[in-house]
C-alpha cells in the first residue's frame, strides 16, 4: 500500500463512516466502489473482503453512538441480525464463486430497487413505540434471513438493505430502522468479512486505515443525522439518492459484464 492509497483510504473511510452515521447503511454501497475504483485495488473481492471489515467496525462505533440517545430496537434488531447471520453465511460462500464485475453489476440493480421502495415511504410515518412480539417476530425473523442472504452474496454490511427490512417488518420510523440497522451491519460484516479472510481476500493494513477515517465521518453523520430528522421524509430521501449516485456509477462501469 503505498501513502497515497494510504491518504485515499482515509478519505474514503471517512465518507463511508458519515454514511453510515447519517442514514445507517450505504457504507457497502460506497466502500465497495470506494477501493475499486479511488484506492484502486484491483481485485474485485479482496476490495469487498476490505470492505466488509471496514464497515463492520465502523457500524460496531456508529451503533455505540445511536445507542446512547435510545434510538435503537434492540430486541427486533437482535431477532433480525440472528436470522441473518445464518444467510449471510450461505450467501458469501456463494459469492466468492461468481465474476466479480458481474457481482458489482448485479449489485448496482439491486441497489436500484432498494431505492425505489425507500422513496415510496418517504413521509417518514411510523409507530416509535415497535416491540418485538407474536405480530413481528415471523416478518422480522424471515427478512432477516433473505437480507443476510444477500449481504453475504454481495459482501455488503446490508444497511441499505436492513433499513426498509426492520421497517417493512415492524412499522418503525426510519431514525429508528436506521440506529436498529447497525446491530445488523456490524453482525453481517462480521460474518461475511469472516468468510472472506479465510479465503485470504482481505487487505488488513487498508481495512485499518478506512475504519480510522471512518470514525471521524460517522460522528459528524451521527450529528447530522438528527437535525436532517425533523424535517419529514427527508433522511428516506438521502438514503434513496445515495444509493442511485453510487449505483448508476456502478452500471456504467460493469455493465460490459454481461
Amino acid at each position: 500500500m503505498t501513502l497515497l492509497q494510504a491518504l485515499l483510504g482515509f478519505g474514503s473511510g471517512s465518507l463511508v463512516g458519515f454514511s453510515l452515521g447519517l442514514v445507517g447503511g450505504g457504507g457497502s454501497i460506497l466502500a465497495v466502489p470506494l477501493l475499486v475504483y479511488v484506492v484502486g485495488v484491483a481485485n474485485p473481492h479482496v476490495a469487498i473482503g476490505t470492505s466488509a471489515v471496514a464497515v463492520a467496525a465502523n457500524a460496531a462505533i456508529n451503533l455505540i453512538s445511536h445507542a446512547r440517545k435510545g434510538a435503537v430496537k434492540w430486541r427486533c434488531a437482535g431477532v433480525f441480525a440472528a436470522a441473518g447471520v445464518f444467510g449471510a453465511l450461505i450467501g458469501a460462500f456463494v459469492g466468492q464463486r461468481v465474476d466479480g464485475e458481474k457481482l458489482l453489476a448485479l449489485f448496482a440493480i439491486l441497489m436500484i430497487v432498494v431505492g425505489v421502495l425507500m422513496l415510496r415511504r418517504r413521509s417518514g410515518d411510523g409507530s416509535p413505540d415497535v416491540r418485538l412480539g407474536r405480530g413481528n417476530i415471523a416478518k422480522l425473523a424471515g427478512a432477516g434471513l433473505g437480507t443476510g442472504l444477500l449481504s453475504g452474496f454481495f459482501g455488503i454490511g446490508g444497511g441499505f438493505l436492513i433499513v426498509p427490512g426492520l421497517i417493512f417488518a415492524t412499522g418503525m420510523p426510519i431514525l429508528n430502522a436506521m440506529a436498529s440497522s447497525l446491530v445488523g451491519v456490524t453482525a453481517f460484516g462480521v460474518t461475511t468479512a469472516s468468510s472472506y479472510a479465510a479465503g485470504g481476500l482481505v487487505d488488513w493494513r487498508l481495512a485499518a486505515v478506512f475504519v480510522s477515517g471512518g470514525i471521524l465521518g460517522g460522528l459528524l453523520g451521527t450529528r447530522l443525522a438528527r437535525l436532517v430528522n425533523r424535517r419529514k421524509g427527508a433522511l428516506n430521501i438521502v438514503f434513496a439518492s445515495l444509493i442511485f449516485a453510487v449505483a448508476t456509477y456502478m452500471l456504467i462501469r460493469n455493465l460490459s459484464a454481461f
